[in-house]
């Protein structure tokens, strides 16, 4: 039986002169969209989106943000802006610094209209065990609290490249963006995490965060027993100093399909909707303190109730673009002379992005087929 064809709907980023702003447009794609019909009268809504690491600019502006969150405000929702903190060393692995990352780029209740929750709470620790419905690699997930608690889920995202998922959409935001740190650990890595001797200070928290006996302390240094370990991850969270590492030891294509039921453990059965920006499409993540030049030009804002229709409709609008010229997609492009190239995978070879959305509508998440309204 064919599968049902899901509505994306499309607006591009073309103002007149007079004419309604970028701004305006988006307000009027979520109504055309359908956005306006969910019930957000007295619910909590996370707006899942990612406030980009400092020294990073392709990141989305606030203002887009506030958009949406005034959208939901006048339909009598309470919006909060959301993220779970990540897994390596950077400016976003706690709440005091994420927030503090959030703030240098621009997002405040000032700016956005609405506060700021980092689901996974202080140390990344936070977290709700969630099944996944027809979960083939992951039978519970682990995501952050404050997006379980919440009533209603919508993605805001800024659609670029990604080093190893083959491109950032809503199904990567929602589902890596909102697993715990242990969550991001599970869909990262196939086994244990392991103590950089150098970098522990022997302090123990290791030792105290963990329920399975797994760390010791010896001689003021840190080791974890494989044998007692259950690979939850919280003693990541625990560490000071960034001593416990995972070696990142899966498959891209496995770490896809764990990342499309992450997702879909987020969004089953609750309302949620969806929403992609394809502009300043950058090669790599916004999780880079750096951006490369985008390897197409910006395209247009795309809206869903199907967040798998929503990355389908996105990769195909980029494949379709032309190349920017001198990108790191026109110099691979260009060496490698090859013809229908996928631009995700020729900008970063090492990526793949297609078992992701494969796997996605397999588990129930919605349809790689799509009707594109414009």
């Amino acid at each position: 039986m064919p599968t049902k064809k899901s509505k994306v709907y499309f607006t591009d980023f073309h103002t007149p002169y007079g004419g309604p702003s970028m701004l305006k447009k988006l307000h009027n794609l979520l109504i055309k969209a359908g956005m306006d019909k969910i019930d957000f009268k007295n619910k909590f809504v996370a707006i899942k989106m990612h406030f980009g690491e400092p020294g990073n600019v392709s990141y989305l502006r606030p203002n887009y943000a506030k958009v949406v969150v005034d959208f939901v405000k006048e339909r009598g929702g309470k919006p909060f802006l959301t993220d779970c903190n990540t897994l390596y060393v950077g400016r976003r692995k706690e709440a005091l610094e994420h927030l503090s990352a959030a703030y240098e780029n621009g997002f405040s209740p000032f700016s956005t209209g609405c506060h700021i929750i980092i689901a996974d709470g202080l140390r990344g620790l936070d977290e709700a065990y969630v099944p996944v419905p027809n979960g083939e690699y992951v039978k519970e997930a682990k995501i952050g609290r404050a997006l379980m608690d919440a009533d209603i889920v919508i993605s805001l995202t800024h659609f670029k490249g990604h080093e190893m998922a083959g491109f950032g959409g809503a199904i990567k935001n929602i589902g890596m963006g909102g697993g715990s740190r242990a969550g991001k650990m599970e869909q990262h890595n196939d086994g244990k995490p392991k103590v950089n001797k150098a970098a522990c200070i022997g302090c123990g928290s290791c030792v105290r965060i963990c329920a399975h006996g797994g760390p010791t302390v010896t001689d003021k240094k840190a080791s974890i027993d494989p044998q007692k370990c259950v690979g939850c991850g919280r003693c990541i969270g625990a560490c000071p100093e960034d001593a416990i590492y995972t070696d990142y030891k899966t498959t891209v294509k496995k770490l896809n399909c764990k990342m499309a039921e992450y997702a879909w453990a987020i969004v089953h059965d609750r309302p949620t909707f969806h929403i992609s920006l394809i502009m300043d499409v950058s090669p790599n993540c916004d999780c880079h303190a750096e951006n490369d030049v985008p390897i197409v030009a910006d395209i247009g804002m795309l809206a869903s109730s199907d967040p798998v229709a929503l990355d389908q409709a996105c990769a195909d609008l980029v494949n379709a673009a032309p190349p920017i010229a001198g990108s790191q997609l026109d110099v691979n492009l260009k060496k490698s002379k090859a013809k229908d190239a996928d631009y995700f995978e020729m900008t970063t070879p090492d990526s793949e992005w297609k078992t992701c959305l494969e796997h996605a509508e397999k588990i129930g998440m919605g349809s790689r087929k799509y009707e594109l309204i414009k």
